[in-house]
C-alpha cells in the first residue's frame, strides 16, 4: 500500500487525504486568520471504515499545532468528537468568551 498523501488546498479551503492515487477524505474549513472553523469531514462511501477521516483530522490538528498561528473551531461534529477523544489536543481549540 502506498502512503497517505496530505495536503491543504487552500484555494478551495480544504485539506484533503489520498491513500496512493485515491482521494479518501476532505476535510472542509474557513479561515479567518486567526481561526480556523472545521465546517465538514467527509470520507469517499467507498472507502468508509478504514479511518481516514481520524487521519485527516490528526494531520490537519498537526499541521496548524506546528504552524503555531491559528486556533480551531470544531463545527463538523466527527471534528467535535475527535477532540473529545483526544483530550490532550485541546490546547488548539479556540476559547468561546461569554460577555
Amino acid at each position: 500500500m502506498a502512503p497517505f498523501r496530505f495536503t491543504d488546498e487552500k484555494d478551495a479551503s480544504r485539506y484533503t487525504l489520498h491513500d496512493g492515487d485515491d482521494l479518501v477524505s476532505v476535510l472542509d474549513y474557513r479561515d479567518d486568520g486567526r481561526t480556523v472553523v472545521m465546517t465538514r469531514a467527509f470520507t469517499i462511501p467507498t472507502f468508509r471504515g478504514h479511518g481516514y477521516a481520524g487521519e485527516l483530522v490528526e494531520r490537519a490538528v498537526a499541521h496548524l499545532e506546528e504552524a503555531g498561528d491559528r486556533e480551531i473551531i470544531p463545527m463538523c461534529w466527527y471534528v467535535s468528537d475527535w477532540f473529545d477523544a483526544h483530550p490532550e489536543r485541546a490546547g488548539i481549540l479556540h476559547e468561546r468568551r461569554t460577555a
